[in-house]
């Protein structure tokens, strides 16, 4: 019999679910993903912009030095996104000196502090990793003017 119950019916749910006001079928792996669903939903980001594979972004991140924190800037090109939901994350390259970095940041990480897209580029990719092969004119991404 699937039985619907009230949260003040069931004993250690965070606070903030009984402020959601919903129902949860009780038992189950059902119950367990809608926790999960409603936890996720709590965490994500609303405040960064949208882009895609190609387009060169700009991050500042917060990175702690012992008892300091201060703001890094990391700008590049994103050659990729992966996973899904709160642990989604993207890979972002650049070319520093010659030599090739690449840092992968979590989308919804607290530490990033600002996003900002600098250029929208005009890619027929979700993953651009042949750029790794690539170096001077031949690594440029033609930018779509705004």
């Amino acid at each position: 019999m699937d039985a619907w119950y009230n949260f003040k019916d069931i004993k250690n749910i965070p606070l903030f679910i009984h402020e959601v006001g919903m129902n949860i079928q009780l038992g189950g792996s059902n119950m367990k993903n809608q926790f999960i669903e409603l936890v996720e939903k709590s965490q994500l980001r609303s405040d960064i912009p949208e882009f895609k594979a190609g387009d060169t972004i700009q991050i500042y991140y917060k990175v702690k030095e012992g008892a300091k924190e201060r703001i890094q800037l990391f700008q590049g090109v994103c050659i990729a996104f992966s996973g899904q939901g709160l642990t989604r994350s993207f890979t972002v390259r650049k070319v520093t000196d010659g030599i090739g970095v690449e840092r992968i940041f979590p989308l919804n990480s607290p530490l990033i502090d600002k996003l900002e897209v600098k250029a929208v580029g005009r890619v027929r990719r979700a993953k651009l990793y042949y750029l790794r092969g690539l170096s001077g004119k031949a690594s440029r991404i033609k930018e779509i003017r705004r």
